[in-house]
């Protein structure tokens, strides 16, 4: 006969420990009344009688394990059942792989659907994201096409992605207009679209936070907008146009400097000019002053905000923006479902100057406010010959070390980032809205470590 204990008093949520004689179990239904519906249905039941005579019983066991159950409410649901379909628009980008690395160590998905242009054998993937981001995971499209889209969304079973995530578009600073226009504003108009008409129940852009205008205290997802640059302007405009899709259930993460291992943007540029310069034994310059903010994220907790952000907006549903629960802000419909996510550091210059001057042994300073208005007189001037420098000797490094395929980073400066203001945001409505935290909290020397170690592991290091 198959023994087996009584359940405890549980509460929604706990875990249950059950013992069989049998491993494991093929069915838990003789612990429960048979006049609830099972999803997905259960097998008939070895057990002679119900455990429990409760008509209907007030908790589900959902299976996490061997004799492992977490008791809930209602419906007896498997766990894998449970979990989302997850498509990743731009997954092969910086944050992209990184959030696919994010779901795919926490088992957070029942299918995970990587999308991108480059090839994976193009992409710089690191050893770590080989499962994350693998070929049966992939497919190679380009959301900005129609014709595309069918190829994208459709799932082998007929159903729906249950969130989609754009973290695509165009991440290169000093473009033409029309190429933010076409890979940036028109991609994330067209995704919101096809996510609407299927019904899609979370639709999450990833986004900047260089579309306020600076100010001396931290940027309110309420405050008023001055796009620093044209792919921030591009940003700006794609998040206005979501307001205009019925029956999109949206939302967007303005993030401030992201930093990570494998980091080829901002902090890239900064570090790798470190190294030019102490290889010149000079100092490191910064333009302005010390004071200028430069806000910052850590990678894996932008991921993690973005799945979070997922979770909390498919559980929304359809928004009243009357409803109590609402941020104030939220309830004036021009304003677009968009959050601010940064960590707790209120980086600012002088925090990116002492890890570099930590790191690399380098005495750095700054120019301060007048003779950094020299330089802003003819900044293109300054940017060509700083470029014109540190690039030969960039290339003069990665020779000397015999670097056969340099990585995607550099010491180019772009005049976009080169702002007399300030980067500088509040995250704390997300925080308190959604109930995500940094893990994260402070840019200090070790994180310039990890980036210079991650590009040691790729061989991008001189």
């Amino acid at each position: 006969m198959t023994k087996m204990t009584k359940l405890p008093k549980t509460h929604d949520g706990d875990l249950v420990d059950l013992a069989f004689s049998l491993s494991p179990p093929p069915s838990l239904l003789g612990f429960l009344d048979s006049s609830i519906h099972y999803s997905p249905p259960l097998p008939p039941s070895p057990f002679p009688l119900p455990f429990l005579s409760l008509s209907p019983p007030p908790f589900r066991l959902e299976t996490l394990a061997a004799g492992r159950c977490r008791c809930t409410t209602n419906t007896f649901i498997m766990a894998d059942a449970k979990k989302p379909a997850v498509l990743i628009i731009g997954g092969l980008g910086f944050i992209g792989r990184h959030l696919a690395l994010h779901i795919h160590e926490n088992n957070l998905a029942s299918e995970v659907r990587i999308v991108d242009k480059v090839l994976p054998q193009l992409a710089w993937l690191a050893p770590e994201f080989e499962e994350a981001c693998s070929k049966d995971k992939f497919v190679q499209a380009d959301a900005c096409r129609e014709q595309h889209l069918p190829r994208i969304f459709d799932r082998a079973n007929g159903e729906q992605f249950d969130y989609v995530i754009n973290c695509g578009g165009e991440t290169r600073h000093s473009q033409p207009d029309d190429v933010y226009e076409a890979r940036s504003c028109n991609l994330t108009i067209a995704l919101a679209k096809e996510c609407a008409k299927r019904g899609i129940p979370a639709f999450v852009e990833c986004s900047t936070a260089h579309v306020y205008k600076s100010g001396s205290s931290p940027r309110k997802e309420g405050d008023k907008m001055q796009p620093w640059h044209k792919l921030a302007k591009w940003k700006l405009k794609a998040a206005e146009g979501l307001l205009k899709i019925p029956e999109l259930q949206y939302c967007a993460l303005r993030l401030p400097h992201v930093y990570g291992a494998y980091n080829p943007g901002y902090f890239a540029m900064a570090i790798c000019l470190a190294r030019v310069h102490k290889e010149m034994e000079q100092d490191l310059e910064f333009l302005y002053t010390k004071d200028v903010k430069v806000n910052t994220l850590h990678v894996k907790d932008a991921a993690s905000a973005l799945w979070m952000a997922a979770e909390w907006r498919a559980k929304k549903g359809k928004l009243d923006r009357n409803n109590g629960s609402m941020p104030a802000v939220f309830k004036d419909p021009a304003m677009p479902i968009a959050f601010n996510v940064v960590d707790h550091n209120d980086t600012c210059q002088q925090h990116v100057a002492q890890a570099m001057a930590e790191v690399f042994d380098l005495k750095v300073s700054f120019l301060g406010s007048l003779a950094s208005q020299l330089a802003k007189m003819n900044l293109d001037d300054v940017v060509d010959d700083m470029n014109e420098v540190s690039l030969q000797e960039w290339a003069d490094l990665v020779a000397k070390s015999k670097i056969e395929r340099p990585g995607p980073i550099g010491p180019f400066l772009e005049l976009d980032v080169l702002k007399a203001q300030d980067m500088s945001i509040d995250g704390s409505l997300f925080e308190s809205t959604v109930g995500w935290k940094p893990k994260y909290e402070h840019f200090d020397a070790d994180s310039v470590r990890e980036m210079v170690e991650s590009y040691k592991r790729m061989n991008w290091w001189p």
